[in-house]
């Protein structure tokens, strides 16, 4: 990523987080519409489910910058998300639907240059915690 990318991401995620309970909302009824089959993964009451996923991005759009700073936090995650039944061919269902939520919530911000800044960190991102996760390398963010 380049520092134009990190500075696209954390510009348009300061316009997210301030709809940040809808844009989780939309996120997980895109994700169970798309992959019905993870929805057995999460809790009934998604709404600590949803802090997280926001408090989550927020991290790691603040540590783009720095990204030695978030990786160790990003193993762990991955390693928990093992536990809950997480699989390496779901992180490209999650990128593609985290992709969605923003293009839906940022609206005409969301530009190409947006799009693919968000897509390279996604890939990023995953592809790492899949290495941590399951030692595999791969492409998450098709």
């Amino acid at each position: 990523m380049t520092p134009e990318q990190i500075t696209l991401i954390q510009q348009s995620f300061s316009k997210v987080a301030p709809i940040s309970e809808a844009a989780s909302v939309l996120f997980y009824d895109r994700l169970f519409e798309v992959a019905p089959s993870v929805r057995a993964m999460f809790p009934e009451d998604m709404t600590e489910q949803r802090k997280k996923l926001m408090g989550m991005l927020a991290a790691v759009v603040g540590g783009l910058s720095n990204l030695e700073t978030i990786l160790p936090a990003a193993s762990a995650l991955a390693k928990r998300h093992v536990g809950y039944g997480a699989k390496a061919e779901h992180y490209p269902v999650v990128g593609a639907t985290l992709l969605w939520t923003l293009e839906k919530g940022l609206g005409e911000a969301w530009t190409p240059e947006l799009a693919t800044a968000w897509t390279d960190a996604y890939g990023v991102l995953s592809g790492f915690m899949i290495s941590e996760a399951y030692g595999v390398q791969a492409q998450a963010a098709e």
